[in-house]
């Protein structure tokens, strides 16, 4: 007898660890060496975690063996509540705060929470997979507005506002945004706010990177210039605290908590079915809140910020190659002009690129964007690394064809 996969999985794709990263695990099986730019995971580039997270860790090991509340320990939820009152937010206390084992954990509960079949979900393109992933597997249907490169990714407002419909019952906005990089202003906040508030949608505002920005750009919370809205924001260790093994996020409940309760209901119960998040993890939330290692990183001169900037600046004398310069965020989104290097499959590119060069990038694509011609490329590795890198990619493309 055949077993074959659900039929709710038709559509769900998630390619950051798509086919193209069996290619990778096979070659490094054979002995190859792999340079993985597909995927922000900090440590393997040399990124510690901050000492005062291991200490908090090691000091509460007595105090983690056990379940926690289904939502996560009071102390840390009371934590990241007054974490955020301080940045704006409003009626925050530890109620309003869901622990998990890292955002992809609470996106799903979100979607499942909310989305009936045949419901929309607006989700920005180019997007971080997984909110497209999620609401298919929820049996939503995902629309993706589309972000303006010639606007440095900011949002189509007006793409946006046509594809809201009657079935329409949140929107999806990421900031700083994976995988272009983009930091969107106030302005634009505002009128996705202002549409929300006129079609009655809820807003899942996904903040991961919210602590990564560079050149003096400033990240604005959706929730703090909306606090009429019910909004979900979306935040966590992995990517400011370099423990993305933890699986430490949260989720933060605000606006009008009436308007919400028997959604919240609901996502309780999702709380409760997975019995609680990984009681170690959390407890190093309160010992990382406080701790601004991150702040060096990403200032001029920084290692983030370099790795950054080599990146953008490399890209950029390619020829056929243009990037927007990321503001904020692990990741470089370049466009390879297609009169210039004429890719009509950009799996192929990546994955002819990986058995060649040994880079792992991923597919513009895999991110819903509409055309074959971007690639993500992650931009943790040392700036000189960075470099060779990317010069490596682009002798590739100089004999590249398809």
């Amino acid at each position: 007898m055949e077993f074959r996969q659900s039929s709710k999985l038709t559509g769900v794709c998630y390619e950051i660890r798509g086919p193209v990263v069996e290619q990778a695990n096979a070659l490094e099986a054979a002995g190859h060496s792999i340079l993985r730019l597909n995927i922000g995971n900090p440590a393997p580039f040399g990124f510690a975690a901050p000492d005062a997270v291991l200490a908090g860790l090691i000091a509460r090991l007595p105090q983690a063996h056990g379940y926690t509340d289904a939502r996560g320990i009071t102390s840390a939820r009371q934590a990241v509540a007054e974490y955020y009152a301080d940045r704006g937010f409003q009626g925050l206390d530890e109620r309003s705060v869901y622990l998990g084992n890292g955002v992809s954990e609470l996106a799903g509960m979100a979607i499942q929470a909310l989305v009936d079949t045949g419901d929309e979900v607006l989700i920005p393109s180019p997007d971080y997979p997984l909110w497209t992933a999620v609401t298919r597997f929820a049996g939503g249907v995902p629309v993706h507005y589309l972000c303006d490169e010639a606007a440095g990714w900011q949002p189509d407002l007006a793409d946006l506002e046509a594809k809201i419909t009657a079935r329409t019952k949140a929107i999806v906005v990421i900031n700083p945004n994976n995988p272009t990089g983009a930091v969107y202003s106030p302005e634009v906040l505002r009128q996705i706010a202002e549409l929300a508030r006129r079609h009655g949608l809820m807003v899942f505002s996904d903040e991961i990177y919210e602590r990564i920005v560079y050149d003096g750009a400033t990240h604005h919370h959706f929730a703090a210039l909306a606090p009429d809205l019910v909004c979900l924001t979306f935040g966590g260790l992995s990517k400011s605290h370099r423990i993305a093994g933890f699986r430490a996020g949260w989720l933060i409940v605000s606006g009008p908590r009436p308007a919400a309760a028997n959604y919240l209901e609901g996502l309780t119960m999702l709380a409760g079915m997975r019995l609680c998040p990984n009681a170690l993890a959390q407890h190093v939330i309160e010992a990382a809140l406080t701790d601004n290692t991150i702040d060096e990183l990403v200032r001029p001169g920084g290692r983030l910020e370099a790795q950054r900037t080599t990146a953008w600046q490399t890209l950029n004398e390619l020829p056929g190659v243009s990037c927007v310069k990321p503001q904020g965020g692990l990741y470089a989104f370049p466009r390879i002009d297609p009169d210039v290097h004429r890719i009509k499959d950009d799996e192929r590119f990546v994955l002819d690129l990986l058995l060649r060069e040994k880079i792992h990038i991923v597919q513009g694509t895999g991110f819903n964007w509409p055309q074959p011609d971007h690639v993500r490329i992650v931009t943790l590795p040392e700036a000189g690394d960075m470099e060779v890198a990317i010069r490596r990619i682009g002798r590739f493309l100089d004999s590249y064809q398809q």
